[in-house]
């Protein structure tokens, strides 16, 4: 067990498993137990997501992994959330586990992080980018979603019985909590994707279900993760992206290892 310091002088802990070029995996380690386990079951999410991803490539591979979506929840930063610390925190992580090259697996807004990541340093190894595009992806649109739910936080409206997760207004985060992801997606509204130029292999991927429709409460937008792949495919391998789209899944059912595993542990053998 290893120990980071991000730039806010909290600390962040890093497990490193395996051995073999290094990934690094911005997940929780370990595995949600009891009545939130079951209920994760329902939405057809595995409990222990971190757990099966290191079970999953630690033959092949030294993976190090850490929680950063819950550190940066447990220790919220309203203010500093911004894509150049983000970057900052995860070469934090990788000098923590001594690894001066390393591939990054993010999915979500992590992947953009490593998106980030990689436009700010040339110790990467390979990146993919899951749930989440490279090219036109949707940073006006996340910045109206997390707007909306920052002035929840601070006005929370009376309890949603939505059945539906993107909906629901149940367990909304404190404004702390909340301020930071505005900050976050402030920060990247000057952001040109499209010029974007990476040199390391890389890898893209989303549901072909990931369309994500948000009530007016919400921001009222719609946030397509897998359009810009789909609309985009012949630019991106242009620039040197593979990209997957994986039948019939949406955004959560995309990020399960179970789904996950088969298209990044031969794409990281093959680019590693």
């Amino acid at each position: 067990m290893a120990e980071a310091t991000t730039h806010d002088g909290e600390t962040i802990q890093v497990e490193v498993h395996g051995s073999g070029p290094t990934v690094l995996l911005p997940v929780d380690p370990q595995p949600v137990e009891g009545e939130r386990a079951e209920e994760m079951r329902k939405w057809g999410m595995d409990p222990a997501l971190g757990r099966t991803f290191i079970e999953g490539l630690s033959d092949a591979f030294q993976v190090v992994v850490f929680d950063y979506q819950g550190h940066v929840m447990n220790h919220p930063k309203p203010g500093t959330l911004t894509p150049d610390n983000v970057a900052r925190d995860l070469l934090a992580v990788a000098d923590a586990a001594g690894a001066e090259r390393f591939a990054y697996y993010g999915y979500s807004w992590l992947a953009l992080s490593g998106l980030q990541l990689a436009l700010r340093t040339d110790r990467l190894s390979a990146l993919v980018m899951g749930g989440f595009p490279p090219y036109a992806g949707p940073y006006a649109e996340m910045l109206k979603v997390t707007m909306a739910t920052y002035e929840m936080a601070v006005d929370p409206p009376a309890p949603s019985e939505s059945d539906d997760p993107w909906s629901s207004t149940d367990g909304l985060p404190s404004e702390e909590q909340a301020r930071q992801f505005v900050t976050l997606y402030e920060g990247l509204q000057g952001f040109d994707d499209t010029k974007a130029g990476l040199t390391c292999p890389r890898l893209c991927f989303a549901g072909s279900e990931d369309e994500i429709r948000y009530e007016e409460k919400w921001g009222g937008v719609t946030v397509d993760l897998r359009g810009p792949l789909v609309r985009h495919r012949a630019e991106l391998a242009e620039r040197g992206w593979d990209v997957e789209v994986l039948d019939g899944l949406d955004h959560m059912s995309a990020m399960q290892p179970v789904n996950v595993l088969p298209v990044l542990r031969p794409w990281l053998a093959k680019a590693l």
